[in-house]
């Protein structure tokens, strides 16, 4: 469910029966208990919960994960504890967030040359600098 009127994210519990601890600085793929049917042209997307972040270093390891328009099997969370503590998750805990976004495919075509250059070129990393402009 939507936890607010106009909250972008559909929250995901854990469809565990039982606590699942979670180490500092190890993951564990979470169980939701539920399956869904994204419509074509679609994806889900999950998230983490900003509150679990903050609070105790619990995110989603992969985020965010994308669930595929033809994913029919149940929707797990990859969740990782970055916290100074162990963390305990419990059954039907909130523990991330579900975004369903449009999908644009790219028109993929493979060249021996880009047709156009830019000021930037290939300075990747950093290369732009940290100052305020």
């Amino acid at each position: 469910h939507y936890a607010s009127k106009d909250a972008a994210g559909i929250d995901i519990s854990a469809g565990i029966s039982e606590n699942i601890i979670i180490r500092k600085n190890t993951y564990s793929l979470i169980p939701s208990g539920f399956r869904i049917e994204i419509p074509e042209g679609f994806e889900g997307q999950v998230r983490p919960r900003s509150g679990l972040a903050l609070k105790n270093g619990l995110t989603v390891l992969n985020s965010p994960g994308t669930i595929d328009s033809d994913y029919r099997g149940e929707v797990k969370v990859l969740v990782i504890n970055f916290g100074k503590a162990d963390f305990i998750i419990m059954p039907g805990m909130r523990i991330a967030q579900l975004i369903i976004s449009p999908v644009i495919k790219a028109n993929i075509q493979f060249v021996d040359k880009l047709e156009t250059q830019s000021s930037r070129g290939g300075k990747g990393f950093g290369s732009t600098g940290i100052k305020a402009k």
